[in-house]
């Protein structure tokens, strides 16, 4: 029936599971037109996921334009990175009415003319709605249906995919900090504005690349709606308004995952210890470069600490990719990611020694290695927890939430540096964030893994004398499970 549904719905095998549907099946190639998709999917998180990092090149510039302290000019960042990820449940119902492709290339139209726009500003107010909203929702549009038809056209290598497609983070951190240090100096940072909005329609082609699975075509007559009539007291006014309010519930519980939040515990641990990681885990890319330039190095070799930061982590994720993939990893991807979580936090310590190249190189290259990590597992652990038919809404509930903390984040740090007039007290407070949120998620999954195989255990003690009991007293089919 679900099979019959999708297909009525049209574009259902976009948004639904295609290797979940059977019969009328849409089946995930794992190869041939999927390795298009996922070089696609890289081009577009390296032009969406890896841009609001480097608006700190041009973070003095903005600051001596439009006369702002610390805190106002990091809202410009802040906001890009909140709206690209609060963009998710309009990026869910865009997805369901026009399909992966059409949205992610609508994105790449909204994102460019949003920096285009951006290069015409004549206040700081003017650009938080330009470069912060426009250009981050088109980020947003781009970037989670761009995942979303990644994890339909791989099942088997479903992991070795995401961390591969993880990899266009680093690649945008490796090629636009060259790219905007160059235009920076050529045509300063309007000039360099435009041209970076013409850059980002690229994320149009990348769409165009990302045609949706068919299923096969249902032969026989349609499913019969065997809805019993209203009653005939019923007033039309009662009918419309209870379809409204039917259909209102219906798309929140389509687009927005909270029966998962509230029944899941392992995607709603998983949620809130994402949540407070995002507080403090892009703030130190926002602000190395200031906090490099501050202490007297040159901006073109301090924007060279991001592309160095951008090429570890090209080298690193490919053998990650597949290492991921390997069997003695399933089960436990989401410790290997809160470990690599903590290490990233603790990491972040290195920039008190000093600003200097070396130590900051240093810095870089231990962020990178942990940040691979992180980035390879993300959505595979998000893909673990939830079924792949609800990934859109869980993705889309799990984005709102991080888009608080993403748009907090380096305002507070701002204010942090504008009342010590010292940068190495962001990175300490993200350090101690970002190393609090891995300690809470290995701790809870430990504890929700033990009380689950107690459960478990617990299950098939009580079931050996109850075998013999009538089969009405079964447990019924459909009882909800954490995990699929």
């Amino acid at each position: 029936a679900e099979a019959a549904a999708d297909c009525e719905r049209g574009r259902g095998s976009e948004s639904g599971d295609p290797v979940a549907i059977t019969g009328g099946a849409v089946t995930a190639p794992d190869g041939g037109w999927g390795w298009a998709v996922l070089v696609a999917t890289i081009l577009v998180l390296a032009m969406t996921l890896g841009f609001p990092s480097c608006v700190g090149i041009f973070y003095t510039d903005l600051q001596n334009e439009f006369h702002a302290s610390n805190s106002e000019t990091s809202w410009v960042p802040s906001i890009m990175t909140s709206a690209l990820h609060a963009g998710g449940p309009f990026c869910s119902v865009l997805v369901g009415k026009l399909g992966c492709r059409a949205t992610v290339m609508l994105g790449g139209v909204l994102s460019g003319l949003g920096m285009a726009a951006s290069s015409f500003t004549n206040s700081i107010a003017e650009l938080y709605v330009t470069a912060g909203v426009i250009t981050g929702l088109g980020f947003c549009f781009s970037f989670q249906p761009a995942v979303t038809i990644l994890g339909h056209y791989f099942v088997r290598r479903r992991a070795f995919a995401n961390a591969m497609s993880s990899t266009g983070t680093a690649l945008g951190l490796c090629t636009l900090p060259f790219l905007g240090n160059y235009l920076h100096s050529e045509f300063g940072w309007r000039g360099s504005f435009l041209i970076l909005g013409a850059v980002l329609l690229n994320c149009c082609v990348c769409g165009a690349v990302m045609r949706p699975l068919q299923p096969k075509k249902h032969r026989g007559q349609p499913l019969m709606d065997h809805t019993p009539p209203p009653s005939e007291k019923q007033t039309k006014r009662e009918l419309r308004l209870e379809t409204r309010w039917r259909s209102l519930v219906a798309s929140v519980k389509e687009h927005m995952a909270f029966d998962q939040f509230l029944n899941n515990r392992h995607y709603r641990v998983f949620a809130i210890g994402i949540t407070f990681m995002m507080l403090g885990f892009v703030v130190p890319l926002i602000y190395l470069v200031p906090y490099a330039t501050a202490y007297g190095m040159e901006p073109s070799r301090a924007a060279l600490l991001l592309s160095i930061l951008g090429i570890v982590n090209i080298m690193v994720r490919p053998p990650f990719a597949i290492m991921f993939n390997m069997p003695w990893f399933k089960g436990r991807h989401v410790y290997v990611f809160a470990s690599a979580l903590l290490f990233n936090g603790l990491s972040n310590c290195i920039c008190c020694i000093g600003a200097g190249f070396p130590v900051l190189v240093a810095y870089v290259v231990t962020y990178g290695l942990s940040m691979s990590v992180v980035g390879s597992l993300m959505f595979t652990v998000l893909m673990d927890i939830v079924e792949m038919r609800r990934f859109p809404s869980a993705l889309g509930l799990l984005a709102v939430m991080e888009s608080i903390t993403l748009l907090i984040g380096p305002p507070l740090a701002g204010v942090l540096v504008d009342t010590t007039q010292q940068y190495f007290y962001v990175f300490i407070a993200c350090s101690a964030v970002v190393a609090s949120s891995a300690l809470f998620l290995i701790l809870s999954f430990l504890w929700l893994d033990k009380k689950e195989r107690k459960a478990s255990l617990q299950g098939q003690l009580s079931a050996q004398p109850e075998a013999e009991k009538p089969a009405a007293d079964a447990p019924p089919v459909c009882e909800y499970s954490d995990r699929p």
